[in-house]
């Protein structure tokens, strides 16, 4: 997670899930991540339980008290969950119950839904793989891909097994295509003040506000510092004691 964004704990949230597009063996860390922006106080999941392909929820309702919303396919082909969970989204949004939402999906067709909610003032959330369409994904305040979550050892030794130093990291996924030098330089820019430092929460910031999508652990690191410590030849990195808190400063090396 970027550890510099905001995370409202009192911001109540109404997590939605579109069972024909979420994995029920990814409940107990999507529960975990979205706890971390606010509490969840509507947990709702929305499918035709009557198909057999909804059959590996039934135990994580039970135990997550997710409420199941059956919604039948009228028409083959047709994906009528879509349809019951934006009709619901709607109801909650009027009901101001709530001061933001989860949509869990990797499907384009939320991206209007999404968008209504930003619209409205509210927070929203997105968790989907990584082949969502970018339209969802920028239509959300956060958008957290499912690869990211799961058991972190299996990660950590997977890192660890590689060896040498943690720019290898960043080398790798550079070298598969996720390149996250420009999106950091950018943020790093707009955060930067007279003294040439910008503060890691600002970066944290602009980095959301330019890829809601934007995740260390997309690059096999769990916090945004460790990210920027991968690339010592383009990131000078200062650390302050406050109060006892550490903050930390970031420029571009001239």
């Amino acid at each position: 997670m970027i550890d510099t964004f905001t995370e409202e704990k009192s911001r109540k949230i109404a997590l939605l899930i579109d069972g024909d597009n979420a994995q029920p063996s990814l409940i107990g860390d999507i529960l975990a991540e979205v706890g971390k922006y606010g509490l969840i106080t509507i947990r709702r999941i929305y499918g035709d339980w009557t198909t057999v392909n909804m059959a590996g929820w039934k135990k994580a309702l039970h135990e997550n008290a997710i409420q199941p919303v059956q919604q039948f396919r009228y028409t083959v082909g047709k994906n009528a969950t879509d349809s019951a969970l934006i009709i619901d989204a709607m109801d909650i949004l009027h009901s101001r119950l709530v001061d933001g939402f989860c949509i869990v999906s990797s499907d384009s067709d939320y991206t209007r839904l999404a968008t209504r909610i930003r619209e409205a003032g509210f927070f929203v959330m997105g968790i989907g793989k990584r082949s969502t369409p970018k339209a969802f994904i920028n239509a959300c305040n956060i958008f957290i891909y499912t690869e990211n979550l799961g058991p972190r050892e299996g990660k950590e030794k997977e890192r660890k097994r590689r060896g040498g130093p943690i720019e290898k990291g960043a080398e790798e996924t550079r070298s598969r295509g996720y390149d996250p030098l420009p999106l950091l330089r950018a943020a790093v820019d707009m955060a930067t003040d007279e003294d040439g430092w910008a503060k890691l929460s600002t970066i944290g910031f602009y980095l959301r506000q330019l890829d809601p999508g934007f995740d260390p652990r997309t690059y096999g690191f769990r916090q945004l510092t460790q990210l920027f410590k991968a690339f010592p030849d383009v990131f000078d990195l200062r650390f302050e004691n406050e109060k006892g808190l550490t903050k930390v400063w970031v420029r571009i090396k001239e």
